[in-house]
């Protein structure tokens, strides 16, 4: 489980054509609470996602669905998982929509989430997640 923050910025004017009609967005998410449930211990942590690569498709309306790959750290209060590191990488995947509602809009997400310290210590078996998330934001001209 998390909980963070995104600040994006729109890149692109929408381009291509038809359904693959959309624009690129650039975000930052900063993660303060993160939670893993692993055997042995309950692990605390917080990290940043300085990569967040975003196409939001703008053909839909006031439905907007979006494609995203992302990258972050994430630092821990114990090894995760357990007899590895407490600094960790996070590489992700997702899919999901806005649902725009004025100038307040909803998401939900389903995302792949990997964690693992990318060899930074032996072993590193990582962890993989599909997590479900849900937002509340503001789009601003």
């Amino acid at each position: 489980m998390n909980i963070g923050l995104r600040y994006g910025w729109m890149l692109t004017d929408p381009h291509l054509p038809g359904p693959l009609r959309g624009r690129f967005e650039y975000a930052v998410d900063a993660v303060p609470a993160f939670v893993v449930f692993q055997p042995g211990n309950t692990v605390y942590g917080a990290g940043v996602n300085p990569l967040n690569l975003k196409w939001n498709f703008s053909s839909f309306g006031r439905v907007v669905p979006y494609l995203e790959l992302s990258g972050g750290v994430l630092f821990t209060n114990h090894d995760t998982p357990a007899g590895t590191s407490q600094i960790n990488f996070t590489p992700g995947a997702g899919f999901g929509a806005h649902f725009l509602r004025g100038s307040w809009n909803w998401s939900a997400e389903v995302r792949y989430l990997h964690i693992s310290n990318a060899g930074l210590t032996t072993p590193n078996p990582g962890i993989n997640t599909v997590q479900i998330r849900v937002g509340l934001g503001r789009f601003k001209k």
